[in-house]
């Protein structure tokens, strides 16, 4: 009886050969899929750009709803998360600060704008981190 236990045991380990197979298997669908999604990273910190972009500008909205004015370019985006002073009745408007866009550089904010001239400039530097390049995002049109 022992023997028989032990081969069955010994049929139902894998071979070599069965081993080499799978991986090759799994070798080619990784070859096939892999570049398929090389460029969905890329894609996707630029989409996240512009939504937190989107996210800068309501936050902005509102804190010039409440005051009257945007907070000038020397204030940034700080303006947002900590109390600038001289300012009353001021909030968060944040929960975090927007230290930087997904390509870890940070956000260009401008008061007055110099593109929208009756409000504010804001924009990524994009994946070269270099300012006016075609790359760059934006909250106005090219």
């Amino acid at each position: 009886m022992k023997q028989r236990i032990e081969r069955r045991r010994t049929t139902r380990n894998f071979t070599m050969v069965e081993l080499l197979l799978v991986l090759v298997i799994l070798a080619t669908l990784a070859a096939i899929v892999v570049p398929k999604f090389t460029g969905r990273s890329e894609q996707a910190r630029e989409t996240a750009a512009r939504t937190e972009i989107a996210g800068l500008e309501t936050a902005l909205d509102a804190f010039e709803v409440d005051h009257g004015f945007y907070p000038s370019s020397d204030q940034g985006l700080k303006a947002l998360v900590e109390e600038p002073s001289g300012v009353k009745n001021w909030r968060p408007y944040l929960r975090k600060p927007a230290d930087s866009d997904p390509w870890g550089n940070p956000y260009i904010y401008v008061y007055p704008g110099k593109n929208n001239t009756y409000g504010y400039d804001l924009s990524s530097r994009g994946a070269d981190g270099r300012e006016g390049t075609d790359d760059d995002i934006t909250n106005w049109k090219k």
